[in-house]
């Protein structure tokens, strides 16, 4: 279990009276946060690295955060959390699922997969947190599959029957387990081909 408590690596000790607070790099250095957890995961990432990838002063940074758990906490409530409220509507499930699949959006995927796996010690020591990282990281997608899966019944082009929220579960897992557990690229080509050859099966709807 992680340590969160404040540490030497953690704390600056330099005097902050009479300094005003800058927020202005704030997006900088959450983003910064982001992009060193998802390489260097919890344990490994200093804030040392995070002002560094962000140029901005180490001092700065401890102003505004005293620990790391702290920076990296705030780092991913600031996430966007994408709904599921402008899914395309094409008139069929398989060309509203491949209509959704983006390469920028799969490419986004995979960054917030390596940032969620980098924070595995901060999660288990915080359920609170593991509970907001997965609404953030995981559930939007997941979301979006359950509500393309939703008009396909509404449409009649899938059975009642079907177990929506398990099936939706199947691409985000599947993907996850090819970037996080092979370390292998996850491509549009890829997350296609699950929907052809594994979901619409599934859901009872002939092979493409």
């Amino acid at each position: 279990m992680a340590d969160t408590t404040l540490s030497a690596e953690d704390v600056d000790s330099t005097p902050k009276l009479g300094r005003k607070r800058d927020h202005s790099r704030d997006p900088e250095i959450l983003s910064a946060t982001l992009d060193v957890l998802a390489e260097k995961g919890y344990e490994g990432m200093t804030v040392d690295m995070v002002a560094t990838r962000a140029r901005a002063g180490k001092a700065t940074v401890y102003r505004r955060w005293p620990s790391k758990a702290e920076l990296v906490i705030d780092a991913v409530a600031c996430m966007k959390s994408s709904h599921p409220t402008d899914l395309p509507d094409t008139g069929s499930l398989r060309g509203d699922l491949v209509a959704n699949i983006k390469t920028p959006a799969v490419k986004d995927g995979e960054r917030k997969l390596r940032i969620m796996a980098g924070m595995v010690s901060l999660m288990s020591a915080s359920p609170e947190f593991a509970d907001a990282a997965r609404a953030v990281i995981v559930e939007p997608r997941a979301a979006a599959i359950r509500t393309l899966i939703q008009r396909a019944i509404e449409r009649g082009e899938v059975s009642t029957d079907v177990d929506v929220h398990l099936l939706a579960q199947v691409i985000p897992s599947m993907t996850a387990y090819k970037s996080l557990m092979l370390g292998h690229t996850v491509d549009r080509d890829y997350v296609i081909t699950l929907v052809d050859d594994v979901l619409l099966p599934a859901l009872g709807i002939g092979s493409h």
